[in-house]
């Protein structure tokens, strides 16, 4: 069954991934708009010339992306234009991958979720380290109960600040916030998925501006995230880009999940081929695409659950859900205000 996916900005990273992996596939017709991309003050190239790179088609505008009817939107805007792109694609019939954080506001969120549900279409939230073979491994020892009752969880994600390719996420109002926002969610959706979605309860967060000051970004860099969850679990989370703009990679995530029987440690990005070259150290990363296996899981439950009925639940919600990526984003919002605080703050 061929697929019309349309893709809705190149503001995103990961908006080129997608690109290349979607424009690949024989069985799925892409199109894509990035009306904005013209005036991003980005140093890597955005709209009609980065489309052009990947070889895919291109329109000017997202009247006319929706107007070519697809039957699923990849949205790969900045964070604050999440919500009025998936609800056109919603109001359209079109189900929906969208990039995390859900949104930069739980209202927007919870806004986002309202539409998909009244228009029966799929809200599916990009985490790809949900696909690492690591934490699926993890996982099955969890449910399986090799661990006993897990009862802590420190994670990590530290990367590069990524302001040189796509600057607006050191932009306050359309990222959200900095590195709090970018990176406390790709560890809390891992925990949500280990936990079958427990409920945080009280998170207390710390946040500074000490790296990367020769920037004069206004958005945190660095940031340390506790959260209290209602079945007893206790989880750090060190969200800072404390990775050295010359290092050989972007940064890497890692999981330690600690039960009364024992202590398992994952870090999906580590294997590697390490060497030098004339520009310095080189790091090749071995491993399948976590993109792909994200992007095929999508596109396998939009053909399932085939076009969209009002008010009827898609017949396939892949995981993670909006519901997932609502749960990720309140804990966002209350690390926000515990950093602004100093205090410990509900969910």
């Amino acid at each position: 069954m061929s697929l019309k996916v349309a893709i809705a900005s190149f503001a995103h990273v990961h908006a080129g991934s997608y690109a290349q992996l979607l424009g690949a596939m024989p069985d799925v017709e892409v199109l894509s708009a990035d009306p904005d991309g013209a005036s991003a003050p980005d140093a890597g190239p955005r709209g009609a010339e980065l489309a052009k790179v990947f070889g895919i088609p291109y329109v000017d505008t997202y009247d006319e992306l929706f107007a070519w009817g697809p039957d699923a939107v990849v949205v790969t805007s900045e964070n604050s234009g999440h919500r009025e792109l998936v609800e056109r694609a919603a109001a359209a019939g079109a189900h929906v991958l969208c990039e995390k954080p859900l949104a930069t506001e739980v209202a927007d969120g919870e806004a986002m979720l309202a539409a998909c549900e009244a228009a029966g279409t799929i809200l599916m939230i990009a985490y790809p380290v949900r696909f690492a073979p690591e934490y699926l491994q993890l996982r099955a020892n969890v449910e399986a109960g090799r661990l006993g009752d897990v009862f802590a969880v420190l994670g990590t994600n530290n990367g590069k600040i990524p302001y040189d390719a796509r600057q607006w996420f050191t932009d306050a109002e359309l990222a959200g916030g900095g590195a709090l926002v970018d990176h406390t969610v790709h560890c809390a959706d891992l925990i949500d998925g280990l936990t079958g979605g427990a409920t945080a309860t009280r998170v207390y967060a710390a946040a500074n501006r000490i790296l990367h000051q020769d920037k004069n970004v206004e958005v945190e860099t660095g940031g340390l995230v506790t959260i209290n969850y209602d079945n007893g679990l206790m989880a750090t989370i060190d969200c800072s880009w404390s990775v050295p703009d010359n290092g050989p990679t972007w940064g890497g995530v890692s999981l330690q999940v600690t039960g009364t029987n024992g202590s398992v440690e994952i870090e999906p990005f580590l294997p590697h081929i390490g060497g030098t070259d004339q520009n310095g150290e080189v790091y090749l990363a071995i491993g399948g695409n976590l993109d792909e296996a994200m992007l095929d899981t999508f596109l396998d439950a939009v053909r399932t659950s085939g076009p969209a009925t009002p008010g009827k639940p898609p017949a396939v919600t892949p995981q993670p859900d909006g519901a997932v990526g609502l749960r990720t984003l309140k804990i966002v919002d209350a690390a926000r205000r515990s950093a602004v605080s100093g205090q410990a703050v509900d969910v």
